[in-house]
């Protein structure tokens, strides 16, 4: 009975998303837990503008598995790269609780060389997983890939839910001589902790992922004949019970057989038109709005912040949850989606440009508005996201690395579009705590 248990689709989807957590929990743990270590490294508030630099240097792991697939074909062993990479993380992030305020004197200036090294190696892993982790979900039926996606925001949630517990950006406005300043309170507990949560859940990941090779390869000796042209054509059929059809992982054979179809059958219209909503959704998701969100929401308030952050991060995976059983594969459809999504991102940007005084400023339907906004344009992007990665699992394995190298091409090309306008050129103004930024009419 146990056996049964164990072999059931339920624990399959469970495991999965538990293994798809481990992508991007380790940057975005990183990017929740800064306005912490900026008071203890030496850098302080410049270690933002490090931290991006070190994820884009962190794309030099997907460049490589590129590489590898163009100039040797089938040859990559995608579990062993998966084992490399979660093994190095959970390394680097031990590593990280243990040394992270420690600092090197180079040439009479004190640097958090430790801290900077480990995020490398955090961020790089980060962004070879999009280029491992889902070529691996084409030994997979695509419901499971859904699954991955909702993993995916959970990598997100979890590390927000953590740092509000911790009390991260908590502040009280204090009058000191006639003058009202800001007043920063303890955190519920230090960043020491928080690299410790970080740390197991990256080896709940990588236990994850161990116990879904081993089930798939205890799977192989039961596997069933390949589907007939028949069964095939049922798919979209068997898809309808999302969480009960069972699906067999395919074996490691049949995945080198997929993994290069003709160029002519997937370079088509519609697999470019979808590569595209990809990389420019994830520019927007991962890199341009991320980028300006404190600009967007703090000159209403900190709880506006906070909601933001919490219910946007909630949108994520709820929105992954609907395509389990609404799938929207009309490109027109998709086309409508994103115009939507990117009405709210407009809205955003323009609220970002008006920073410190965005309209409605003081009214509680500005607020209102503001988090709405965030909770759509995550929801929507989010659905549209797994939608395409779907899509794209039924062209093939090839199909999805390309899918993971649209995601992280989408992700750089966001980042070090508004790395230069935040931090160079300071084209957003940010609010200043426990003061009145502009005058209200």
């Amino acid at each position: 009975m146990a056996g049964g248990r164990w072999s059931s689709p339920a624990v399959t989807h469970g495991l999965m998303a538990l293994f798809a957590m481990g992508s991007w929990i380790s940057v975005n743990s990183l990017w929740v837990e800064l306005p912490v270590v900026v008071r203890v490294l030496p850098e302080g508030w410049n270690l933002p503008a490090s931290l991006s630099v070190l994820i884009a240097f962190g794309n030099l792991g997907p460049i490589a598995v590129t590489i590898t697939h163009h100039c040797a074909p089938g040859r990559l062993n995608e579990r062993l790269v998966i084992y490399c990479i979660q093994a190095l993380a959970v390394v680097a992030s031990a590593f990280l609780a243990i040394f992270w305020s420690h600092t090197v004197t180079i040439a009479g200036q004190e640097r958090s060389v430790p801290f900077l090294l480990f995020t490398f190696l955090l961020a790089l892993v980060c962004c070879t997983s999009n280029v491992t982790f889902l070529p691996f979900m084409f030994r997979y039926p695509p419901q499971y890939i859904r699954t991955f996606f909702i993993g995916q925001g959970f990598s997100a949630l979890f590390p927000c839910i953590v740092a509000l517990g911790q009390g991260v950006g908590k502040l009280e406005c204090k009058t000191v001589n006639g003058t009202v300043q800001p007043r920063y309170l303890d955190e519920s507990f230090p960043a020491q902790n928080f690299f410790w949560f970080l740390f197991v859940m990256l080896v709940i990941s990588a236990l994850s992922f161990l116990a879904l090779t081993r089930r798939q390869t205890d799977s192989q000796q039961y596997s069933p004949p390949p589907e007939s042209l028949d069964t095939a054509a049922a798919k979209s059929e068997d898809e309808t019970h999302r969480l009960h059809n069972g699906g067999t992982p395919v074996s490691e054979e049949l995945v080198q057989v997929e993994e290069q179809p003709p160029s002519d059958t997937f370079w088509t219209p519609r697999n470019i038109y979808l590569l595209v909503l990809l990389c420019v959704s994830n520019a927007l998701t991962n890199g341009v709005l991320p980028s300006v969100q404190s600009f967007t929401c703090l000159p209403y308030s900190t709880m506006t912040f906070h909601l933001s952050v919490v219910l946007g991060n909630i949108a994520n995976p709820l929105a992954c949850f609907l395509a389990m059983f609404v799938v929207l594969r009309s490109s027109a459809g998709l086309g409508f989606l994103s115009i939507g999504a990117g009405v709210f991102a407009t809205y955003l940007l323009a609220l970002a440009a008006l920073s410190p005084c965005p309209p409605l400023l003081g009214e509680p339907a500005g607020e209102a508005l503001v988090v709405i906004s965030w909770i759509f344009f995550t929801g929507l992007f989010s659905y549209l996201k797994v939608v395409i990665g779907t899509l794209l699992h039924e062209a093939g394995h090839a199909a999805l690395l390309w899918c993971g190298i649209s995601i992280q091409a989408g992700s750089l090309i966001g980042a070090l579009t508004m790395f230069p306008l935040v931090n160079i050129f300071h084209v957003f103004t940010k609010a200043q705590d426990c003061v009145s930024n502009c005058t209200l009419h």
